[in-house]
Formats: C-alpha cells, structure tokens, sequence
C-alpha cells in the first residue's frame, strides 16, 4: 500500500458510521467523541468484547464507550488507582522499606489497606502518598502493558519481593502473562488499565483503624468522592475473619492452590467449617444468656446463606436448651392487589411498602402476650394470604427465628421492645483475595452462588441471573445495606474455599452465556477469575454446610 492510501475502516456509534485509517488507537476515537460525555471515556466496548484504550482500530467495528458510569468502567478506574496509590507508596516509603501492602477489602466506597514495614504509617505520610499520585496523575504518566514470559515474570516479581504474585503466576497454565508498567514500577493486575495517569483524579487516602483506606468516586458520580461512613461492626467481623484465614496459612489464592496442591483441602475444610460452627455457637449462647430474647431477627443480601445460618442458628438454640419456631416474613406480604408499584409499573416486592407491617406486629404483640395465633401462609401463585388453621403459642424458652429483607429495620417491628429482639445481619464477606493488590468483590462470591443456585433450584441460565444482579443490587442498597449497623451480630457467612469449589458448577453455566448478548462481558469477566483457582469436589463438604444451600445435597430442606 502506497503512503497516502492508507486503508479506511468504518467505526459505528450510537448508530452512525464514521471511517477512520486501520491502526488508529482508540484513544483517539475516544477523544473525538468525548465532548459527548460528562466523564472521562476509559474503555471501549468493540462488537460486545471490552478493550483498553491503547488497542488499535484494526477492521470495521461497533464501538460503544465506556465511562466510569459504567461498572467496567469504574472497575477499571479503581484498579488504575490502587496501581497509582501503590506505585506512589513505593516511591515515599522507598521500596527497600515496604515489606507488605495489601488492599484487603472494600468499604464505604473506599478500599481498606494495611502496610508494613519499616517506616511510621500515619496521615503526614498518607499526605505524602497523595501528593505523588497527583504529581504523576498531573505528569500524566504512561501505564503500559506488554506481554512477558510467565517464567521472567515469576523472577522479577521474587527479585521486586512481590512473592505472592510469583506464586500465584505459578498455577498459570500460559506461557505469557500480561503484567503493566508505570514508572519503571512493574505489577501484575486482573482485569483493565486506563492508558495514562492523568485519568485517575479523584481519589484520597486517609488512615484508619490498623490501616488506611483509598477513597475513590462512585458509579453514580465519578467525578467526587463517596461518602465515608464505615461500617464499623462489618469492618470488625471483616478483620476478624482475615485473622481466621490468616491462622490457618491461606490469605490468598496462591496458599489456596497451594493447599489444594498438596492434599490438604479437607483439614482446611473441616477446620473452617469448625470456626463457623463455634461462631454460631457462641452467637446462640449469647442470645440464651438474654432471657428477654423472643424473636431472632435475620436479614441480609441475596445469596448470604440466611436459610441454612436459620437452620444451624436453631440447632444451636435447642443445644442451649430453647425451643426455636421459623417463622418466613414472606407470609406476611400484602396481596398482590395491594401491592405497591415502583416507577416503571411493576410490583415493588422489595420495598416495606409490600409488606403488612401492621398485621405483622399485631400478631407478634399477641404471641408476646402469650395468646395463640393463627399464623398466614403466602400463596404466592394466587397473591393472596392465606390462614390454614396454623397456630402458634410461644411458652416458656420458646423463641421466633425470623428470617427475612427487612428484620433489621426498626420501621418493620415497630411495636416489639426493643429488648425482646436480637438482630443478626448476616452477609458473605470475602476476604481471600487474588493477591495483595488484586482483591475479590463481595458481590462477586455472592453472584456465583445465585448463578448456581438458580440453575439447580429455578432452572435459570446464567445469563438471567447476570441480568437481574443490577436490579438485586439496588435493593439491598435500599433495603438491606442501611441497617446492618443496627445489628446485635453481624456474621459472615463466607468460606475460604468456596470458590474453589463452585468453579466446576459455575464454569460450565458461564461458558452458556451468548457472546452476542450484553451479560458476555461480565461472564468473560467471571471466567477470567475462575481461572485463578483450582478446583476442589464437593464430596467433603458437610451437609450442613452453608455451601450446600447453593450446591444441593445438604440435610435441611425447606
């Protein structure tokens, strides 16, 4: 081809077609359009596959551009700013000096970290941190990737003393890794970089607890900072559950595999099934030790484990010498007819709006009192509540567990005293992470447990749960999320090994989702983090397991 004819192709926007030369970045594309959007475009999304803005137009193609308004984006914009942060760290404290910095988990819209070495972890150094991110964001320093021999990576993350991730390049089949580099500074990520520095602008660091956190912006608005209002009895049972995983030698992927490796998977099992086991335990003793106690309130977000911990809680209960009743909220939903409907004209079901409060609270009244109640049955085919002739009287050691989206919301139980209620939130928050720098979301370890569980229970493909976690999300944010503080407990319901052991049920789902549709990205997304684990059967894992509520074969049922 002769200078001056360089081959055109076509790229399709919002509809309309636009001819560039073949090997244009996209970063380019990207700049021609941005004037459209209020934020910075991060990504491109090329016929439904996700490419980093230093990828190259190479045929004709649909674009769609991808902001921090978008989830791949903001996930993209977080990770560029823990590489920036981490990179800044380095750079102040001097790396001879930093023996450990690991980005554990997230909170209030900011990442919790935790730092060690030698050097005096307070805010004038976090001040100093900040001030390095700003000058290389201001300098707009390049994030450059490029593709290195698992081997050579291996090596140079031993000879940096990023030893975590050399180990865990070593369950890698490939024989190139991707790794990314600003500044001379060389690190391994799961997931997309944005082309430059000078993206990541908003961002703060702040100490706390035994650590500090990274503030970062939200999906609704990319362009401030969230709201820092931490969950302090969540961050407790999140430190505490890392110091259990931490005892028993597995804080990351790599240990997991390791331990897997080595035959060790079933002590590890059983030794994590042990602790939760004493967690439900002591949390009944102490609910035994309060003789006022009647009802047991349990909520928490999709996928937590709450029908099985209601189950082993009650085990637990009887152990202590009381006599507990379920009882499902879900009894008490409004007719169909009655119920309220949210702004696209459907039935709000998640809402308190849906539920009879009233009737709910009469009834707990009278138990309360003594009196015998007829207790409802929701039908939910026909939408109405039912009475069959079930009655319930509450005696001496007789105790109600209450399961269900609202049990933490004083609005809900409004006329029980406030001592006759103890309040467990119950949620599964993960704190195995890849590595010290690539952390897993919460949400994530749920989400594989909805998609097998829907397709064992409801018949659902992944794709429909995929589809419908946006819509579960909102509601525990409205619902769920904002009364976790006002719990008695909190307990998490995640086990260490989990994802290893949901890999060969999920995988095979995921891989079921068209490329052609829009959940595709986020099944590639949940593949790509599969890859990390290796597998473990489900033979050893106990019936009462909390993992059998989403794998099958556990000994409760209903």
């Amino acid at each position: 081809m002769e200078i001056g004819t360089m081959q055109k192709q076509t790229v399709t926007i919002d509809g309309a077609g636009y001819d560039y030369p073949r090997g244009t970045p996209f970063r380019r594309i990207a700049a021609d359009f941005q004037d459209r959007y209020p934020d910075d475009i991060l990504l491109v999304n090329r016929d439904g596959k996700l490419c980093e803005l230093h990828k190259t137009l190479d045929r004709d193609c649909a674009l769609r551009l991808v902001t921090a308004r978008d989830v791949p984006g903001i996930q993209t914009y977080e990770r560029s700013a823990v590489f920036l942060m981490i990179k800044a760290f380095y750079d102040v404290a001097g790396p001879e000096n930093v023996d450990r910095l690991s980005v554990d988990y997230s909170l209030s819209r900011s990442l919790f970290l935790r730092a060690q070495g030698g050097f005096t972890l307070d805010q004038a150094l976090l001040d100093r941190v900040e001030a390095r991110m700003r000058e290389m964001s201001a300098a707009a320093l390049p994030i450059e990737k490029r593709s290195l021999n698992t081997d050579d990576a291996m090596e140079l993350f031993r000879r940096e003393g990023l030893v975590h991730k050399a180990q865990l390049l070593s369950f890698r089949v490939n024989s190139h890794v991707n790794v990314y580099e600003l500044d001379g500074f060389v690190d391994y990520f799961y997931g997309y970089m944005v082309p430059d520095a000078s993206y990541i602008r908003c961002f703060g660091l702040e100490l706390f607890e035994d650590g500090f956190v990274l503030r970062l912006p939200t999906l609704k608005d990319p362009s401030c900072l969230g709201d820092f209002k931490p969950s302090l009895k969540v961050f407790r049972e999140l430190h505490s559950s890392t110091q259990r995983s931490e005892a028993l030698g597995v804080s990351n992927v790599a240990e997991l595999n390791n331990a897997i490796a080595q035959g060790q998977a079933t002590p590890l099992i059983l030794s994590y099934e042990a602790m939760m086991e004493k967690k439900i335990g002591d949390i009944a003793a102490g609910i035994a030790a309060r003789k006022e106690v009647r009802f047991v309130m349990i909520a928490g977000p999709s996928s937590s484990g709450k029908t099985t911990f209601s189950h082993r809680l009650s085990t637990q209960l009887r152990a202590c010498g009381l006599h507990p009743h379920p009882i499902a909220t879900d009894n008490y939903f409004k007719n169909r007819e009655d119920t309220p409907r949210d702004e696209m004209g459907n039935y709000d079901f998640e809402g308190l709006g849906a539920m009879d409060v009233a009737q709910f609270n009469e009834d707990m009244v009278r138990l309360l009192r003594g009196e015998t109640v007829e207790m409802p049955t929701y039908n939910f085919k026909r939408g109405l509540r039912e009475y069959n002739g079930d009655t319930l009287t509450l005696g001496d050691g007789d105790v109600l567990v209450i399961e269900g989206i609202h049990c933490l919301n004083d609005a809900f139980t409004q006329a029980l005293p406030r001592e006759s209620k103890y309040r467990i939130y119950i949620s599964c928050l993960t704190t195995l992470n890849i590595d010290d720098h690539n952390r897993i979301p919460t949400t994530d370890a749920r989400l594989l447990r909805r998609i097998e569980r829907d397709a064992r229970t409801r018949g659902y493909k992944a794709q429909a749960t995929i589809k419908m976690w946006p819509s579960v999300r909102r509601g525990e944010e409205n619902n769920i999320f904002p009364f976790q503080d006002s719990a008695d407990m909190v307990f998490n319901s995640s086990l260490i090994y989990e994802t290893a052991l949901l890999k060969p049920y999920v995988q095979p789902l995921l891989f079921g989702v068209p490329r052609d549709s829009e959940e595709y990205i986020e099944a590639k997304r949940l593949l790509k983090f599969l890859n990390y684990f290796l597998p473990i059967p489900g033979d050893n894992i106990p019936k009462t397991s909390i993992m059998r509520e989403f794998i099958g074969g556990g000994c409760y049922h209903g």
